[in-house]
């Protein structure tokens, strides 16, 4: 089925592009191991309900200057959480066998306040998976099924996928090797915010 074999592609690529969600996905995981990375990779499941909808009533109807507002407010809010995660390496001991991510309930609220000040998802669900969504739709409801279905199993598999081998291999980090994984999540965090910001300013 076309749409299927478009929401697989498309979903891959959405997946593995670095952005922040993939960012906190990485650092969950150095935190909590496997199950708390996965938890941040299925935030998409709970965040993108109201995204999907919305443009696939409104397509193409997004003004221009929401698009900014989305970009500097993620961007900025992305930039704290990037600081914040540089600065808590400095003295972060890596967690020992078993040890549970605290404040994971937290760290997923904020997984979906990123996603839904992110404008990419915003962007790609009205210039493409909305216009995808309405035709499959037309052909029948099952084609528009397929293509969703498709594209967020993908999208969160391989997200879920780095989380178990970044989750699995984090207790064979000395506390220095920990140290500079969590802070290089940070700063990749920053990294995405400030380009988020510039997106929308210029």
């Amino acid at each position: 089925m076309r749409e299927l074999l478009l929401g697989l592609s498309l979903g891959a690529g959405a997946g593995l592009s670095p952005g922040p969600l993939l960012s906190l996905v990485i650092t969950a995981s150095l935190r909590g191991g496997f199950p708390a990375g996965l938890r941040i990779a299925c935030v998409p499941v709970l965040s993108d309900l109201p995204l999907v909808v919305l443009s696939i009533v409104a397509v193409g109807a997004l003004p221009e200057l929401l698009v900014t507002v989305l970009s500097v407010a993620g961007g900025l809010y992305v930039v704290h959480l990037g600081v914040a995660t540089v600065r808590e390496s400095r003295a972060a001991e890596p967690p020992a066998p078993g040890e549970k991510a605290p404040g994971s309930a937290r760290e997923v609220a904020r997984a979906i306040v990123v996603n839904m000040l992110n404008p990419h998802p915003w962007i790609f669900w009205i210039t493409v998976g909305a216009p995808i969504s309405v035709a499959a739709w037309n052909a029948g409801p099952a084609h528009a099924l397929a293509f969703v279905a498709g594209f967020y199993t993908v999208m969160i598999g391989a997200k879920a996928a780095l989380a178990a081998a970044v989750g699995l291999g984090r207790h064979r980090l000395g506390r220095r090797g920990y140290r500079a994984l969590l802070a290089g999540s940070g700063l990749l965090l920053t990294g995405a915010g400030v380009l988020l910001v510039l997106q929308g300013v210029f």
